[in-house]
């Protein structure tokens, strides 16, 4: 199945936070660690998502404050970053949601550009995934920076409303050739799966830092 196969606008939203967010997970915080000295340096942030559910999910957490499950992540990005505002609601002034495909996102738009178990779930297809990949490192000016979290081996997976949509199992070694032509400074680390999360067939969790490299333009 391809992304344009599958109905996001339909995303099951609530049954996904349900399953993977209203707590904080010993993946979580190894994922938070690894991200949050490029959160901290943001000044401004866009939330790039095509699916209209979730862009109203977002747009909520903005207009009428956010969902208490989400303190205790916002407490541990403290932890890690004294400088961030200590009310939630102040640290999300900085957030702007962007209803689109960020396969559409002009290159070199950002500085910076966080993605996080999204190209490897939303497609069963190979190359439909390195472009994925792809247009996150474009997306990125030269020299900037990304972060990036991947499932491992994860495949074609189902949610608790029974709806199932794409995946395209990755290991490190998928990663890093696609990321590898295009950027410098390439760190990845594994993490083992967690067992406090619903078992979706995946073996653990690839996280990446990288620079961009070039002109902004991925090898062909």
């Amino acid at each position: 199945m391809r992304n344009t196969e599958a109905d996001w606008d339909r995303w099951p939203v609530g049954d996904y936070l349900a399953e993977n967010y209203r707590r904080l997970h010993p993946s979580d915080d190894a994922v938070i660690a690894h991200h949050s000295a490029a959160a901290g340096a943001s000044c401004r942030i866009d939330a790039v998502d095509r699916s209209a559910a979730c862009v109203a999910y977002l747009e909520s957490q903005l207009r009428d404050g956010p969902d208490e499950s989400w303190l205790p992540f916002h407490a541990r990005c403290r932890e890690l970053n004294p400088a961030l505002p200590a009310d939630l609601c102040t640290a999300l002034l900085r957030v702007r949601v962007v209803h689109g495909d960020a396969r559409e996102v002009p290159p070199g738009r950002y500085d910076a550009a966080s993605m996080n178990f999204v190209a490897e779930s939303v497609t069963t297809d190979a190359g439909e995934f390195a472009d994925l990949c792809a247009a996150f490192i474009r997306s990125v000016r030269p020299g900037g920076h990304l972060v990036a979290a991947f499932m491992e081996n994860m495949p074609s997976y189902r949610l608790g409303d029974g709806s199932r949509w794409p995946g395209y199992p990755v290991d490190g070694a998928t990663v890093r050739a696609v990321f590898a032509p295009d950027v410098t400074r390439l760190t990845m680390t594994r993490i083992d799966a967690d067992p406090t999360l619903p078992d979706y067939g995946y073996t653990g969790m690839v996280l990446l830092t990288a620079i961009t490299d070039g002109d902004g333009t991925p090898a062909g």
